[in-house]
């Protein structure tokens, strides 16, 4: 889980030729079949310097950072990323928080181990402030946030602590949507009352 992936894969002269291909691929998507609507998304980057050189492989595999409208984003999903949210905003042009990996290195549980995994909780409140941190860092930054992972589908009251801290996207589980939708609709409109209480 913490070992050889994401940016770190990305850039080890053993992952090179596979990529190139994952390059490869975006690049048809983008430029030949006109999905240029298409970002990217960097996983499980660790550090300042690993960011800058997944960003140099992808230009020199032909997708550079701006060209042809090009965006990447970068998951939030190690403590590092919230700590130093400022300077990877500088590199980024969006986040994407990864709840479950972060709840797993904020807390130092893996959640695939059956004698631990019921020490793994999304609402831990040191994993909520951290949430809250990245969101907080990425709008200061003003940078694009989103949050993936089982959270909201599990907990409306996850759900509804992203919407009272204007995060910018959620992904829910197929089963959940529905239900969340309501959820999040019945707190954006108690949020609006407070506000046009609060202005009279």
């Amino acid at each position: 889980m913490i070992g050889f992936r994401g940016a770190s894969r990305y850039n080890h002269p053993a992952y090179a030729e596979g990529f190139k291909l994952e390059c490869k691929a975006v690049k048809r998507v983008r430029d030949e079949m006109g999905f240029n609507n298409v970002k990217l998304m960097i996983p499980f980057c660790r550090r300042i310097d690993e960011a800058k050189k997944v960003l140099q492989c992808l230009a020199s595999n032909g997708l550079k950072q701006k060209q042809n409208g090009l965006e990447v984003y970068v998951m939030c999903e190690v403590p590092n990323n919230v700590i130093q949210i400022d300077h990877f905003a500088q590199l980024f042009d969006g986040f994407s928080i990864g709840s479950n990996d972060l709840t797993q290195l904020v807390l130092g549980v893996d959640r695939d181990s059956e004698i631990v995994a019921f020490d793994f909780d999304e609402r831990d409140p040191g994993v909520m402030e951290m949430i809250r941190l990245a969101i907080a860092g990425a709008h200061r930054n003003n940078r694009h946030i989103g949050l993936c992972g089982q959270a909201p589908s599990d907990f409306p009251e996850v759900a509804e602590f992203l919407v009272k801290l204007k995060i910018d996207s959620i992904s829910l589980n197929p089963d959940s949507v529905l239900r969340t939708i309501e959820k999040i609709a019945s707190v954006e409109q108690q949020l609006a009352n407070n506000e046009s209480r609060s202005l009279l």
